[in-house]
């Protein structure tokens, strides 16, 4: 019997110690807690770096993910023809341009659909980790020899070299067999383009003024709205147009395009060039008037960033405006838009024939 006493006994001490044990832990656990609870309250979480840091300031996230061909490829229409507009920081900001540019799409007639096709490209790395966040096609096109994450005042060296980038970048994507929609991220999308554009033109291109006749050339371009189809054609014309800056120093893309419209050049290599009438294609230059035709209106002819979101702004809430009307009044053109006015000074300015350098596109 007593060996049997002994090994009770002992099964009670182990149950006993094994009890004490699990308090004894319990007690530091809970213990624990309450020091990290008045640590993390002297010290919030906010004074520690994140392990995950985010995506506007990783550096990880301002490299493409995949190359160029793949983002125009999941972007492109069936007849590989994508929508593109750069951006940089300035214009990335939350509440920026950026912002009132997507949501254009959103509200449009049958635009929300074209976001689909938009591939974004970012001119510096703080552009790019925005991009990410808001949209699903993005590709960073950042320069080390030149930094363009700030606003890029009008005719600057820094503007310059951004829009000649951009000739550069578009003729690349051409060659890459990609027709393209290329618009300023200021430009609003209230209506789908496409029914609008002409079928048999290479180059499209938005004006500051229409004369009323597609194919004059008297007609004032604005680059920052065009359609162009990849061919022989269009490539070479944007090599041509690229390379002109060295005959125009110290002038931007589109006063480059308004001299060389007329050159021989163009009629040599067959390139059909037509420009887009300002009822459809608008802008604060000219506004289009009846908001029944009109597909884009461009925040041109206005200088300084306040001044344009103020205008844009203004015309996000005409186009809601007018989209609340009942058809028969949409019919009878009761609004209109209520701007330019913040940038009314500008525009004036550029219909009475202040050189163009010295207004903003």
């Amino acid at each position: 019997m007593w060996p049997e006493v002994r090994v009770l006994h002992l099964r009670r001490a182990l149950a006993v110690a094994l009890l004490f044990a699990t308090v004894s832990f319990s007690c530091l656990v809970l213990l624990r807690d309450v020091e990290s609870y008045h640590f993390f309250n002297s010290y919030p979480l906010s004074s520690f770096p994140s392990i995950f840091p985010s995506a506007y300031t990783d550096p990880v996230a301002t490299k493409n993910e995949h190359p160029l061909e793949k983002i125009l490829s999941d972007a492109a229409m069936k007849d590989k023809t994508v929508i593109l507009t750069t951006l940089n920081e300035a214009w990335a900001a939350p509440n920026s341009v950026a912002d009132l540019f997507l949501e254009s799409f959103r509200i449009g007639d049958g635009t929300r659909r074209l976001l689909n096709h938009l591939v974004i490209i970012a001119l510096d790395q703080k552009a790019f980790a925005r991009c990410l966040a808001i949209h699903s096609h993005c590709f960073s096109l950042v320069s080390e020899e030149v930094d363009f994450h700030k606003e890029a005042y009008f005719m600057t060296p820094a503007y310059l070299k951004m829009m000649w980038r951009r000739i550069d970048f578009l003729r690349s994507v051409l060659e890459m067999g990609y027709n393209f929609v290329f618009t300023d991220v200021d430009v609003m999308w209230f209506r789908d383009p496409f029914p609008r554009f002409h079928r048999d033109a290479d180059f499209q291109v938005a004006c500051d003024h229409f004369t009323g006749i597609f194919d004059d050339v008297q007609n004032r371009p604005n680059g920052g709205f065009n359609f162009v189809k990849s061919n022989n054609r269009s490539i070479e014309f944007y090599k041509f147009w690229y390379s002109s800056r060295t005959t125009y120093p110290g002038y931007h893309d589109q006063d480059v395009l308004n001299f060389i419209k007329v050159h021989p050049f163009i009629s040599d290599i067959g390139l059909n060039m037509k420009f887009l009438d300002t009822a459809n294609f608008g802008g604060l230059c000219e506004p289009s008037r009846d908001l029944n035709q009109v597909c884009t209106m461009h925040a041109n002819c206005c200088i300084g960033m306040e001044n344009k979101l103020y205008d844009l702004r203004i015309m996000l809430q005409d186009w809601k405006h007018y989209l609340s009307l009942p058809p028969s009044l949409k019919r009878l053109s009761v609004v209109s838009w209520r701007v330019p006015q913040k940038c009314s000074i500008d525009a004036i300015f550029r219909l009475n024939g202040t050189p163009k350098k010295s207004v903003q596109g």
